[in-house]
């Protein structure tokens, strides 16, 4: 079933010259992981705005949810959709963790039994619930992206959108904070759309959709992608470690992930 359904959206601001996005078209599944990559400037950070209803639809539209993605719609679209950005300390307004994930609860009127029952689910959950007392800002980068994920997770959206999401941690972070939200994805059927500059986080995505310059270049599964080695490089995509070391080896541009490289050596 068709969760979110993009039709020739473009974008334009008024300070610059030419489109952010350029007739953007594409659908995305209930239960989808997809991943939107590309290169600074190439219309990322727009096109999530949009999908996340942060910024008005100029041209074109978004439909999430059954929802029409228009301004008068947009309190609907934030109780579908969930977003979690680069930078948790911007979503932090709790004195304590357990306060932080259960603002927004308190925010829709969720009663304060079912608010509290949620809270300690979603912190169990993301394995935050001995740290549920602590001040966000004195957790780690990566318990500090659990805490937000929380939060999101709590409202129960049908749609979780990473606006590069694990930036700011460590190779060992990333990689943990990605196992989270495939837990999460399949344990809750939630829908991700994870906004990216690398490649190397797109591991569990079931489609990419490559953008430069404010347009879709390129759309399909990582296998299908990463054959087009050369091609992402020349958009200036770096591809991720264990293509590399393949391709040095054998000539060849496959999607190989680590484990996989070990086992063909």
């Amino acid at each position: 079933m068709t969760l979110i359904e993009v039709s020739g959206l473009s974008h334009r601001y008024e300070e610059r010259e030419g489109n952010a996005l350029t007739d953007i078209s594409f659908s995305v599944a209930q239960g989808e992981w997809v991943s939107i990559v590309g290169h600074n400037g190439s219309g990322k950070s727009t096109l999530v705005k949009l999908l996340g209803a942060i910024i008005p639809v100029q041209h074109g539209s978004i439909n999430v949810s059954g929802i029409e993605v228009i301004e008068a719609n947009w309190y609907d679209v934030h109780k579908t959709v969930g977003m979690v950005f680069q930078n948790p300390d911007n979503q932090f307004v709790g004195a304590t963790v357990e306060d932080d994930v259960a603002f927004g609860l308190e925010n829709h009127g969720i009663s304060y039994d079912e608010m509290h029952r949620r809270v300690d689910d979603v912190l169990r959950t993301v394995s935050m619930s001995h740290m549920k007392t602590h001040e966000p800002h004195h957790l780690s980068g990566g318990q500090k992206q659990r805490v937000a994920i929380a939060g999101i997770i709590a409202l129960r959206p049908d749609v979780i959108i990473l606006d590069e999401a694990t930036a700011m941690l460590d190779p060992e972070g990333r990689l943990e904070i990605l196992n989270v939200i495939r837990e999460l994805q399949q344990r809750l059927k939630l829908t991700v759309i994870a906004i990216t500059h690398d490649l190397e986080e797109t591991i569990y995505a079931d489609r990419i959709l490559v953008l430069e310059q404010g347009q879709l270049v390129m759309a399909g599964t990582p296998e299908a992608i990463f054959e087009q080695g050369d091609r992402l490089t020349a958009i200036g995509l770096d591809l991720p470690f264990s293509m590399k070391v393949y391709h040095a080896l054998t000539g060849k541009t496959e999607f190989v992930l680590d484990e996989e490289l070990l086992a063909r050596l």
